[in-house]
């Protein structure tokens, strides 16, 4: 239900709650287009598990949930839930490319621990 979401976008002003780079941003835009996802975004989550306790969790979504906020990038959308946001909140998310592979990469400076994984963390 759109009237539920909070929209901000990166343009406001405003502290981002959430970064993707610009690298990212076309990453996810590739593989929308490569995987014939027209008109979906980003879902970017926090869930439960992992080595450190939490895991970061990325899917397409078509439309934001009831209490989603919903940031727009670049003409992309990025969905997140109000759990989630809390732990999002000033994260940088970069698409790195290098000799061990490629993948998204989190920044986030609420994290107190972090696994080699890359995907799991403390807060």
């Amino acid at each position: 239900m759109a009237t539920e979401a909070t929209e901000i976008t990166q343009e406001s002003g405003q502290e981002p709650e959430l970064k993707l780079t610009d690298s990212a941003i076309q990453q996810v835009k590739t593989i929308l287009a490569r995987e014939k996802l027209e008109g979906y975004g980003l879902r970017v989550a926090v869930v439960g598990g992992g080595c450190s306790g939490f895991s970061y969790g990325l899917d397409f979504e078509k439309e934001e949930k009831p209490g989603d906020t919903v940031l727009e990038m670049d003409r992309l959308r990025v969905y997140m839930d109000e759990q989630s946001r809390k732990y999002l909140k000033g994260t940088v998310i970069d698409y790195v490319s290098g000799l061990h592979g490629a993948g998204f990469k989190f920044i986030n400076p609420n994290a107190t621990g972090t696994c080699g994984c890359g995907t799991s963390f403390s807060a």
